[in-house]
């Protein structure tokens, strides 16, 4: 299993917590791989972006106008956090159906 978000994020770290067994790939540092990118846009679509986040709020109009795939490419942190792949299955966010799926 792992787990991919940003080492600061509270969520994240509530997950990680959570499920320590899983790896944890911060893509602030490491950035997203590209399959598991194109994967969760495919699965969650437009609410992978998170549109609420400080790097959102200080694109510009025409920044924020680029396709998911571009601006998850030059801006990982705009991922809604945590992402994670469980065998196959990604989760997004840590929700308590989040965790009820995972048996936490």
């Amino acid at each position: 299993m792992k787990i991919y978000g940003i080492k600061t994020c509270d969520t994240c770290r509530k997950a990680l917590k959570a499920l320590p067994a899983a790896d944890f790939v911060d893509v602030r540092a490491e950035g997203l791989p590209d399959d598991v990118r194109d994967a969760a846009l495919a699965a969650f679509g437009d609410a992978f972006i998170n549109t609420r986040s400080t790097t959102w709020r200080g694109m510009s109009e025409d920044e924020r106008a680029n396709s998911p795939v571009e601006l998850l490419a030059a801006q990982p942190t705009l991922m809604k956090r945590p992402l994670i792949d469980a065998d196959g299955t990604l989760y997004l966010g840590w929700t308590k159906d989040v965790q009820a799926a995972l048996g936490v």
